[in-house]
């Protein structure tokens, strides 16, 4: 089952998940057809989780405050602290989780397809 979030679907688009929060910096057309970049700051509270997604474009993560772990899809979980990195591919599953004791923030960037729903949850 698939569920769709984007800003332009917020009226019919589940809510966030509890205890994370996407607060949106910079979004700019690329000088490729049909792309666009979107950088992000994503906050998550003690404990708090994103459950599995994806994206129409590729994702690269740098971990600005505490101990976040992702599972990306066909591979196995990796703890990231502050200063990390990550790369998520487009169309590849993926969840995060703060781990840590503390809050837990990364700046997400995306290279996406314009026009398609930045985020669509996966069962």
């Amino acid at each position: 089952m698939l569920i769709v979030a984007s800003a332009a679907a917020a009226q019919t688009a589940p809510p966030r998940p509890a205890g994370s929060t996407r607060t949106d910096l910079q979004r700019h057309d690329l000088g490729i057809a049909g792309r666009e970049v979107l950088q992000a700051r994503v906050d998550f509270a003690p404990g708090a989780s994103f459950p599995a997604h994806k994206h129409p474009g590729e994702e690269i993560i740098y971990v600005l405050e505490g101990t976040l772990e992702y599972q990306v899809e066909g591979n196995p979980p990796v703890t990231l602290k502050a200063g990390n990195v990550l790369f998520v591919p487009a169309e590849t599953a993926h969840a995060a989780t703060n781990v840590g004791p503390g809050n837990g923030s990364e700046l997400a960037t995306y290279i996406l397809e314009k026009g398609k729903p930045l985020t669509v949850f996966v069962k």
